[in-house]
């Protein structure tokens, strides 16, 4: 009788794909923006994490993140991030819906551009430039409106609750 034994593959741990983000220099302020983000996904649960760890390092330990819950269709209580829990919150009118607010304890706030996953990368890209420029004073809806159409905010919140054509694709889809 043979046997036969399988002996398991040494494999390197895949890493994880860079974290797509563009941010203004440290120590520069101005505008509503303080940079912009660009997550390969809709799933928060999967996406913090490698945010948060690049922004520790940068801001200050994050404890508190809130985002508009039209942008994301799953938004737990907590998030652990490797360090730490990650607490979030959610808002609907109060938050614009591109925007992702950042909290931390001992150093301040920080809102960035959410560029919806969907987005074209040469769009994305300049949505990325203009979020993270010292002189930029729009806000995140603006940006995105600007972003491949001459609609106005106002039309463009309308067309985002229906889930509707925007430059990148539906900034806020439909509920399933």
């Amino acid at each position: 009788m043979t046997a036969t034994t399988l002996q398991p593959v040494p494999t390197a741990p895949i890493p994880a794909p860079a974290v797509r983000t563009s941010l203004k220099p440290v120590g520069e302020s101005g505008g509503r923006l303080d940079g912009a983000w660009w997550p390969r996904s809709r799933d928060l649960v999967h996406e913090l994490p490698s945010l948060i760890a690049v922004l520790d390092k940068r801001w200050g330990r994050i404890t508190r993140v809130t985002v508009n819950v039209r942008m994301w269709p799953l938004i737990p209580a907590e998030i652990p991030t490797g360090s730490h829990i990650l607490r979030l919150g959610w808002f609907d009118t109060e938050q614009e819906g591109a925007d992702l607010c950042l909290l931390s304890y001992h150093t301040g706030r920080w809102d960035l551009l959410v560029i919806p996953p969907e987005c074209a990368p040469a769009t994305a890209a300049r949505l990325m430039a203009v979020a993270a420029d010292t002189h930029n004073t729009q806000s995140a809806s603006a940006l995105l409106a600007d972003a491949g159409t001459a609609v106005g905010a106002s039309q463009l919140a309308d067309r985002d609750s229906e889930g509707g054509p925007h430059a990148c694709g539906p900034v806020f889809p439909k509920a399933a």
